[in-house]
């Protein structure tokens, strides 16, 4: 079915939704695009474009890097109405072809799929350190690298939680000053509620007056960041995947992997990116969506294998509640 997921209104509209139809066609998913072509088709209302053209100058003004974008961002919404262009010469109407701007090198994320996140995760819970004094911090890295990968946190905001930022009756984490020196909510799943509940039952027996949730060896300061990032390449390396991917994985990757696994979702629900990428953003601290699109494109060419082999049941992954600041 080469459905399409958004009204367009402007002048453009018939063409947008005439490449937009071609590459479902041509078998592309072709969502993220849909969304940037939204994007431009609102455009071209707020400026009163009313002539079916892509002039150099509409080209020009739609190029201009945002304050709020990086230019990796900049430079895919130009290749984007580039594709709309020379969609529109081949249909007679003789548009502008703005010069393709290529991004800069960046490092994809390596999302990982089903087989290496069960791997992962057998790894952690086998996992027991030789010495009986820190064998505490193996159900610390069970929960530690779930709350990772079931709610999106980043590496720091997992290590700096506190006993009072864990509200365990309503299933809510407290983020306080993260990135941006914002503090947002975090909402899970009831099954990982449990889960918090019991670690917290076992973890305040062994020490009871430690405000940390997750306690480094030292009971006084909270688990560092690279405490977990040594072990979770530990960990990595002992499943079969090691070795196997151009990028190895990184804790980072879970939090990638949740955002990929949470879009394919939506799509493969009929749900239109656009509703739901506002609360998404807010859900992973985010200042904005570009900085949420930012994870979608880097994994672009990725997304139809995660699509048709890694669909992560619903289960596992929060649902995504407005929080207002």
């Amino acid at each position: 079915m080469n459905q399409i997921r958004y009204h367009y209104e402007s002048a453009f509209a018939p063409y947008i939704e005439g490449l937009i139809r071609q590459k479902k066609a041509d078998g592309f998913i072709y969502d993220y695009e849909a969304y940037i072509l939204k994007t431009f088709d609102r455009f071209c209302l707020d400026n009163g474009y009313i002539n079916p053209l892509i002039t150099r100058d509409i080209a020009m003004k739609w190029a201009l890097q945002r304050e709020s974008e990086g230019i990796n961002y900049r430079n895919q919404r130009v290749s984007f109405l580039r594709q709309l262009s020379l969609y529109m010469n081949s249909m007679g109407k003789n548009s502008y072809i703005p010069r393709f701007t290529p991004s800069e090198a960046v490092t994809v994320p390596h999302i990982l799929n089903r087989e290496e996140l069960q791997s992962l995760f057998e790894a952690v819970d086998t996992y027991l350190p030789e010495n009986p004094r820190w064998q505490r911090l193996s159900m610390e890295y069970q929960l530690l690298f779930r709350l990772y990968y079931c709610c999106g946190m980043r590496l720091a905001e997992g290590c700096n939680l506190e006993k009072k930022d864990v509200d365990l009756e309503n299933g809510i984490l407290t983020i306080r000053q993260s990135k941006g020196r914002k503090d947002r909510l975090v909402y899970m799943k009831y099954d990982l509620t449990v889960l918090c509940r019991k670690y917290l039952q076992k973890i305040t027996s062994l020490l009871p007056d430690t405000i940390w949730f997750f306690p480094g060896r030292t009971p006084e300061r909270h688990i560092r960041k690279t405490s977990i990032d040594k072990k979770f390449k530990q960990l990595w390396g002992m499943t079969p995947y090691a070795g196997r991917c151009d990028k190895e994985p990184t804790v980072q990757a879970l939090r990638h992997t949740f955002v990929v696994n949470r879009m394919n979702e939506w799509m493969a629900e009929g749900i239109p990116l656009d509703v739901m990428m506002p609360y998404l953003s807010r859900y992973l601290g985010h200042s904005g969506m570009e900085d949420t699109m930012y994870y979608y494109h880097q994994v672009s060419d990725a997304f139809r294998v995660v699509r048709q082999k890694d669909m992560i049941s619903n289960r596992v992954i929060p649902e995504v509640v407005p929080y207002e600041e």
